[in-house]
């Protein structure tokens, strides 16, 4: 019996073993990742930068006479035209000294004439022979005298006219006037400031541009090729208001790698005012024209140390390091001007899970794509029933 029971346990087992044998887990899919195909249009590329509102004219009013204040004659924070009365200073004094400077003109003028009078007389008895030369000549100087006092009374009788006419402070340019510094009583002289004004029709917006900016805009600068520039306010979205660059600096500073930079912007309804904070965009492509641009998301960039690189999902569906070169911001993309081609997919979303020549399986989307947004709510659809009621 044990004869017999061996070679069936073995048959069994040999039978075992030319069994099928288990089959091999099929491989996994690429690691799952969201993608999007570079964009490709027309743009004019722009430069952001912070800038802070100057006044294009700012004057401090001082009194070029003095006195006691007798008079404030604006409303501080108020709009002025150049010529208004702002101060005035007590006018006595310069009436005072303007009658006497018109007495002594007076006087001078009158000495002159009678002076002239003599000489004449004095001319035709030297011509008869009843005086001497010596007389006639001491007559002349006399007039000659006699005329440069005049001239020097009107001298005195003109700085009493401005002296008297500057009793009265005035506006020196149209703008906004700031409060007054000294109030009337107060004894001033011409060291003292009074208030200021600054102009608001225009204004500037200064700022220190990059070297990339300065090399693209400004040889256009310099030859007057108008560049646009926008600012927007701390309290306004995007760039609402657009003036035009209007001076560049001749020189790069060597520490910052800055240059100074300033534009010029109409301001009629006064919302611009010297001294705030501004966001500053400077466009200007190539002749000051819109060019062709490839944009990526900027989720789509990577650092490795100093370089910028995305990562390319080639025709095998895996995943290509590439090296970028990227310009400015445009319309919340990125511009691409070097590393990339039209056409090409790169990922966007899922990196964290992305390896060089690794196989990837991409969902395509759209290149504005953001993970943390939510998503949009589904459609709802109508069934119909039975009968055809909804």
């Amino acid at each position: 019996m044990r004869q017999l029971a061996l070679p069936f346990v073995l048959s069994v087992v040999l039978l075992a073993a030319c069994g099928d044998k288990p089959k091999e887990a099929p491989p996994q899919g690429g690691a799952p990742v969201s993608a999007a195909v570079v964009v490709e249009k027309e743009i004019i590329e722009t430069q952001e930068f912070s800038g802070r509102l100057e006044a294009i004219e700012r004057v401090e009013v001082r009194p070029r006479v003095g006195g006691y204040i007798t008079s404030v004659n604006f409303t501080p924070g108020s709009i002025v035209r150049k010529g208004d009365v702002l101060f005035v200073i007590d006018p006595r004094p310069y009436q005072a000294a303007l009658n006497g400077a018109e007495a002594a003109a007076a006087a001078n003028r009158a000495k002159a004439e009678l002076a002239r009078l003599e000489l004449t007389r004095a001319e035709r008895l030297y011509a008869d022979r009843a005086i001497a030369r010596r007389e006639l000549d001491e007559r002349a100087a006399g007039l000659k005298e006699l005329d440069a006092d005049l001239r020097g009374a009107h001298a005195a009788l003109e700085t009493a006219r401005l002296n008297m006419g500057y009793t009265r402070v005035l506006a020196p340019i149209a703008g906004r006037v700031s409060k007054a510094e000294i109030t009337v009583g107060n004894l001033v002289d011409t060291t003292a400031v009074l208030t200021s004004v600054v102009s608001v029709d225009k204004i500037y917006a200064s700022f220190d541009g990059d070297e990339e900016t300065y090399l693209r805009v400004g040889p256009m600068a310099h030859k007057g090729t108008p560049v646009a520039v926008r600012v927007g306010l701390a309290n306004e979205q995007g760039f609402p208001h657009e003036g035009k660059l209007e001076f560049v600096d001749n020189r790069l500073d060597p520490q910052s790698g800055s240059v100074r930079m300033r534009a010029t912007f109409a301001n009629a309804d006064n919302a611009l005012v010297p001294g705030l904070f501004a966001r500053v965009q400077v466009s200007g492509g190539k002749d000051g024209k819109a060019t062709q641009a490839l944009l990526i998301n900027e989720r789509a960039v990577g650092t490795d140390q100093n370089r910028k690189f995305v990562f390319v999902v080639d025709k095998e569906s895996k995943a290509e390091y590439r090296p970028v070169a990227l310009g400015p911001s445009i319309d919340g993309l990125r511009v691409v001007r070097s590393g990339l081609s039209k056409g090409e997919k790169v990922v966007v979303a899922g990196l964290q899970r992305v390896r060089p020549g690794a196989p990837l399986t991409p969902q395509i989307v759209g290149m504005d794509y953001d993970p943390a947004a939510p998503p949009k709510p589904a459609k709802e659809t109508k069934v119909a029933q039975a009968g055809g009621k909804p």
